[in-house]
């Protein structure tokens, strides 16, 4: 199936919608009843992610009935979700609100990301910022651009690529497996500036823009990666699996890293990952 630019617009406009009114009327307005932990003090769930989630469901469902949908929230229900996105005529994989940590704290660190797969190959993503109304869009082989609330646009583009020791990336080792967790902080200490932001969204954002050199991740679910993974490899950038096989729908093990080139891939693989 193809998208048109019409549907593509209406995706931009559902999660944009969802923002306005599901997420930040509560961002900051959030009783300790309106959220809950899920497998730790820092992995949360609030009523925004919940409704959010809900409202872009079922927008998606209006529009698109036979639709395979994976949402965050919903997934505890029906894991075999995930392993359908590799077969799946046409399905959307949604993160109401990525960075909920940040979201519950009040930080405004956080955003919404919707992927779109066909037939096991991700075609187009989206990354929201629901404080700015700020969204990326891209799509397989349409290049990645930045709409801005105001109306202007914008084609993004990954950093040049530079040694390690003036590179800035994120590697999100807390989520890592716990033997592995001193070999990545450790190594991080090689490059110009690690950061930490606990929300994909935000550093696909970043890494696809050009601001970091490089992200990874051991981590794998479908709605922190399917759209931010496009949008990097559309602004030009390089993303593979740890082994170096590419990342696809229905992945959940392996990690991934994203790089400027294959190059740079090769190694921050070696002097990051440690493989």
């Amino acid at each position: 199936m193809t998208l048109s630019d019409t549907d593509l617009d209406f995706l931009v406009a559902t999660v944009a919608e969802a923002g306005e009114t599901e997420i930040l009327p509560r961002f900051r307005n959030l009783s300790a009843s309106d959220i809950a932990e899920k497998t730790s003090v820092v992995d949360l769930v609030t009523e925004a992610d919940i409704q959010a989630e809900k409202r872009i469901t079922a927008a998606l469902l209006s529009r698109f009935p036979k639709a395979h949908i994976v949402g965050e929230e919903s997934y505890d229900a029906d894991k075999s979700v995930i392993p359908a996105l590799t077969t799946a005529e046409l399905a959307f994989v949604i993160d109401p609100i990525d960075g909920t940590f940040n979201y519950a704290s009040g930080f405004p660190a956080f955003g919404t990301l919707l992927a779109v797969t066909v037939k096991g190959e991700t075609v187009a993503g989206i990354i929201h910022d629901p404080v700015m109304g700020d969204t990326i869009l891209s799509g397989k082989g349409a290049g990645a651009v930045l709409k801005r609330k105001s109306g202007s646009e914008a084609k993004l583009r990954v950093a040049d690529a530079v040694n390690l020791s003036q590179m800035v990336g994120v590697f999100s080792w807390g989520h890592s497996f716990e033997e592995r967790r001193p070999v990545i902080a450790a190594n991080m200490t090689k490059a110009k500036m690690a950061l930490s932001l606990n929300c994909s969204a935000h550093e696909y954002w970043l890494v696809s823009a050009g601001k970091l050199h490089f992200i990874g991740h051991e981590k794998l679910m479908p709605w922190d990666h399917l759209a931010g993974v496009l949008t990097h490899q559309e602004a030009g950038g390089f993303t593979a699996k740890f082994d170096g096989t590419p990342y696809r729908p229905g992945d959940l093990t392996g990690g991934i890293l994203s790089a400027p080139d294959k190059e740079s891939w090769k190694m921050l693989r070696r002097e990051i990952v440690g493989l």
